[in-house]
Order: C-alpha cells, then sequence, then structure tokens
C-alpha cells in the first residue's frame, strides 16, 4: 500500500493536533500507581498509548505492545514494582531487537524478579511484580532517557525511594523534566539534587485532576510545510499547543525560526506564519529533541539548504535505524548526507536541484512518513509506502493533510 501526496497551492489552515502521547503515557502509568482514581482527560488516540492502556487492564498473562517502545520501557518498570503481577512482555520483531539491559539490570539491583524469555538484554521478559526496596542506582547519562523515566516514576513505590545518578552527558534531558512534572502533579517529592542526580521519595502519589496538552512532536510536519510552502502568505494555526509546554519539543518553534516560519502564541494555539529564510546554512543540536532529527534533516534537504544536526545517537535504536533510513531516503532526492561523526548528519553543499522522488519508505517507522510527506511542495508529489505507519502517534495525518488541501491518492 501507498499514498501518493500532492501539494495545494495555497496553504492557509486551522487544526487541532493529536494529543501528546509523551505526557499521555506517563500520566496513565502514573495514574495505575496512584491506584486510577481519576482518570487523565483527553488521553492521545494512538498506537503507543492504546497499548499502554491496553496492558494496564490486568496484572497477568501475555502482553504484545507492539513496536511501542515507550511502554515497552515504562511496563516493564510498572509490573516489577507492582505487587501480584506475572506477565510476559513482548512486541514486534523489532522491538525484540531493540535493547532493555541497563532497565532491566537497574530495576534487579533495586529488588525486581525479571527473566528474559529470548536472548539477554531484549525483550521479550517475564516479569514478577513485588513491592521494590529501592536505593541507589547508576545508570549512563547517554542511554534513553525513557529508562530513566520508567525508574523515576515508580520510584515513589519504593520502600527506600531512589538515588538515581546518571553517568557522564544526559542525553534528552527535557523528556526526564516532564516525567518529573507529571509525577509532581501528581504528588510526587522528585527533583533534581544536582546537575546528574535525582531523587525520589518513599511518598505514594495522590490523586490529580490531569489533561493532556496537544503534541508538540506533531507540530513539526506542519512547520515543515509552512517552510516548504510556495505560497509567501501560507498561515496554519494548530490548536491545543501551549507556549509554556512541558514537551521539549515546543522547541520546534526556535528552531524553524532560521528556515522561514514565524510562530505567534496565542494561548491555548499557536499560529505558523512563512517569513523569508535568514540562514544560508543550518546548524542544530538535537540532544534534548531527537524527534525532531527526521523533520529538520527532510526540511533542509527540501530546501537544498546545507546543514550539520548533531544530538542524534540514539535514533540508531528507534522504531528503525532512522539515521540509515535518513541517508538512504534522501538519497532518492538527490541528497549526500553523511554522518561525519556518530550521532551527527551534514549536508555540506546545496543541491542542484531536487530529483523526482522515488517511492519513500517508512521502515514501519511513523516519523518517516510523516517527514517526508510534506516534501511533495518542493517536488509536486511523493510516494510514501506503508503510510498507515502513522497511527503509532498521529492517526489523523492524512485526513488533517486533507483538511489543508493537500490530494493524497491511495495507489492499492
Amino acid at each position: 500500500m501507498s499514498y501518493t501526496v500532492s501539494p495545494p497551492e495555497r496553504l492557509s489552515t486551522s487544526l487541532r493536533l493529536p494529543a501528546s502521547k509523551s505526557l499521555s503515557n506517563r500520566a496513565l502509568l502514573i495514574s495505575a500507581l496512584e491506584g486510577g482514581s481519576l482518570q487523565p482527560m483527553g488521553l492521545a488516540r494512538c498506537d503507543d498509548t492504546d497499548a499502554t492502556r491496553a496492558a494496564l487492564t490486568s496484572l497477568t498473562g501475555e502482553k504484545n505492545i507492539g513496536a511501542a517502545g515507550t511502554a515497552m520501557r515504562f511496563l516493564t518498570a510498572y509490573f516489577a514494582a507492582t505487587q501480584g503481577a506475572d506477565v510476559i512482555l513482548t512486541g514486534t520483531e523489532r522491538m525484540q531487537k531493540r535493547p532493555i539491559a541497563p532497565l532491566v539490570e537497574a530495576l534487579r539491583s533495586l529488588g525486581a524478579s525479571i527473566s528474559y524469555v529470548g536472548h539477554d538484554g531484549f525483550p521479550p521478559l517475564r516479569v514478577h511484580g513485588t513491592r521494590l526496596r529501592g536505593g541507589e542506582v547508576c545508570l549512563p547519562g547517554n542511554i534513553s532517557s525513557q529508562y530513566v523515566s520508567a525508574l523515576l516514576m515508580v520510584a515513589p513505590t519504593m520502600s527506600k525511594g531512589l538515588k538515581l545518578n546518571l553517568v557522564g552527558t544526559v542525553l534528552s534531558r527535557p523528556y526526564i523534566d516532564m516525567t518529573l512534572q507529571v509525577m509532581q502533579t501528581y504528588g510526587a517529592k522528585a527533583r533534581w539534587t544536582a546537575s546528574n542526580t535525582l531523587e525520589v521519595l518513599p511518598e505514594p502519589y495522590s490523586s490529580a485532576a490531569y489533561t493532556i496538552e496537544g503534541d508538540w512532536s506533531a507540530a513539526s510536519y506542519w512547520y515543515e510545510a509552512v517552510a516548504l510552502s510556495h505560497d509567501s502568505s501560507a498561515t496554519v494555526t494548530l490548536l491545543g499547543l501551549q507556549e509554556h509546554s512541558m514537551q521539549g519539543d515546543a522547541r520546534v518553534a526556535q528552531l524553524f525560526r532560521p528556515l522561514g516560519v514565524e510562530t505567534t502564541y496565542l494561548g491555548n494555539a499557536v499560529r505558523l506564519r512563512k517569513v523569508p529564510v535568514t540562514t544560508q546554512s543550518y546548524n542544530a543540536d538535537l540532544e534534548g529533541q531527537p524527534d525532531l532529527g527526521q523533520t529538520l534533516v527532510a526540511t533542509c534537504t527540501a530546501l537544498a539548504l546545507p546543514f550539520q544536526i548533531s544530538g542524534l545517537d540514539n535514533l540508531r535504536i528507534k522504531e528503525t535505524d532512522r539515521i540509515a533510513a535518513l541517508i538512504a531516503e534522501c538519497a532518492k532526492l538527490g541528497a549526500e548526507i553523511t554522518e561525519p561523526t556518530p550521532g551527527t548528519l551534514s549536508l555540506s553543499s546545496p543541491l542542484p536541484a531536487l530529483r523526482s522522488p522515488l517511492p519513500v519508505d517508512t521502515y514501519n517507522d511513523h516519523r518517516m512518513a510523516m517527514a517526508f510527506a510534506p516534501v511533495c511542495l518542493r517536488t509536486s508529489s511523493i510516494q510514501i509506502n506503508d503510510p498507515a505507519v502513522v497511527t503509532k502517534s498521529y492517526p489523523d495525518f492524512w485526513d488533517h493533510l486533507r483538511q489543508a488541501g493537500f490530494t493524497i491518492v491511495d495507489n492499492r
């Protein structure tokens, strides 16, 4: 299955973005640890959140969470810390190749009973729940922040609480801060005590009314659309976004300003407006916002703009090897993208012209589909293979493109 996407002549639309899946998954887990007396409001409707919600309905049996990496990590900690739980956590073939040993070993050191069903270091996992004793544990700072967040969220249930030392450079710190803020909303005593040290006291969560805000990661594809549009008056209004957001990807507003997108904050919405591009080469460090990497690489490539984007180290262990996928798919546009150092992608010279691309492969990765669809604004059309992958985070993506005037042809 594939879609052929063609652009509108003019771009002017207003739409409501999906709720943040990052916030939804955190609020769901914490609400369950609190006892579920008050469910979060406005939860995301997407594969990742649905997988978390479904897995929380019982404490026994096999839980197949598909390709939801966040759910795998968060639920491993949740079931390990929940007395009476006896589950097997499994997922797709790709999920069974994504490492989870750092989290398993940390949980074991805190009293968890977890065993590998298949290959050591990878799902599936057999988890027997118990009250964890807690204490002090160390993790490398450059591993996925989801490991850190998983440990933090279950820490209030531990008999001794948790002192977590992160060794070296801490990647994706905004996601850790997001976790702390949601925990604090539910009454947890959790905070940074030093630049690389976190502490959580052994005090239970309390009930809280919590409403999920819109997803700034999803907003990035609309920033890309405005940046790539030939319509000098292009505007897009995105409902449900907050200026002072706990989501690290809210930085997209600053990252796209030199690429020709101005942001106006409107309370519970933002308006994007096309303005002139202000740079002849683009540089950005996405250490705290790696999920924006595909969007920015695709945007700069489509603008034929030289770039160097760093901080992408953990993209190799996502839904696919995103670095290899970006290099392969941008080559179809005529761009020779290199990785001069690990976690950095570069286009050293401007493209003479974009090629009419071959069909874009999406590698079972929602962000590949959504990052490359707006490229049609510079190529007249683009074919996206396996477009249904967007259900992982943004099920209404194709409908929203149609609402904005894009033409989408189903090639079945």
